[in-house]
């Protein structure tokens, strides 16, 4: 006689294994940003800054227009509706360190770095999302804080057109200043791993190197301003810059690569492996 011994019914095929990708990795880093009640609160500070700032500080120059003809030469239109950029820098520096600094206070790093174990790409992927964002959002702010500014100061006959010389690119290089400064967070974020190390590391880097140079020698302080990270970077926010500053795209590339540098350790931390 022959028996047939019992099959064991066959397995349901699992879900096969997906490939970590920089596309990935960065559609969850999107997904993390636009999740996190920290980001809509700092965009949408920062681009209140941005218009409000910019709005008010043009009222203030209507009433007190410039008179003497050297003031007037030197008079820039845009860098007055453009002046709430500099307060703005803030909140999307902030948003940057928020990003990587809170995934480590709240201990989500660690499954972060558990699904894409390079770690690398997680960086990189925070990189593009804050950039992006900042960007995107900072662009539109940057244009409506100008043709405000401009309807305003029109009153006085102080206004400037988005077609003059250098205007575009003051505005659209505000929008690139602030996406650089989101970077700029993210690094310290990443490099110093404390929210609140990292936001005084960025206040640090945004206004302490000018400070201690007003405490040299005016030969020397002179010579070294132009170079400190804020002052080359904001060159490129003006139509106007001062003789003594570097050229618009040139201050801003030396920006950039203070802002490269600064994640360069980032990465170098990062791959220490020591979460």
């Amino acid at each position: 006689m022959t028996t047939t011994r019992p099959t064991t019914p066959a397995r349901p095929a699992g879900p096969a294994a997906q490939r970590v990708t920089q596309a990935r990795v960065i559609r969850s880093e999107w997904t993390k940003l636009r999740t996190q009640p920290s980001t809509a609160w700092s965009l949408l500070a920062a681009v209140a800054l941005i218009v409000g700032v910019g709005a008010l500080y043009s009222l203030l120059r209507v009433t007190r227009p410039p008179t003497d003809p050297a003031a007037v030469a030197s008079f820039d239109p845009t860098a007055v509706s453009l002046t709430g950029v500099q307060l703005a820098e803030l909140a999307v520096g902030i948003l940057g360190v928020l990003l990587v600094a809170g995934e480590y206070a709240t201990g989500t790093i660690r499954a972060t770095f558990a699904a894409v174990p390079r770690r690398l790409p997680v960086l990189w992927g925070k990189a593009v999302v804050v950039g992006l964002a900042t960007l995107v959002l900072s662009l539109p702010a940057a244009l409506a804080a100008f043709l405000v500014g401009q309807s305003i100061l029109s009153g006085e006959g102080l206004d400037i057109a988005l077609s003059d010389p250098g205007v575009a690119r003051a505005v659209l290089g505000s929008a690139l200043y602030l996406s650089a400064v989101g970077l700029l967070g993210l690094g310290l974020g990443a490099l110093l791993r404390s929210t609140a190390a990292a936001v005084a590391g960025l206040f640090g880097v945004l206004f302490g190197p000018q400070l201690l140079t007003g405490l040299l020698p005016a030969a020397w302080s002179d010579r070294i301003y132009p170079y400190l990270p804020v002052p080359a970077g904001v060159a490129v926010t003006t139509v106007q810059p001062d003789p003594a500053s570097l050229a618009p795209w040139s201050g801003f590339a030396l920006f950039c690569l203070y802002v490269a540098v600064l994640l360069a350790l980032a990465a170098w931390r990062l791959r220490r492996r020591d979460a």
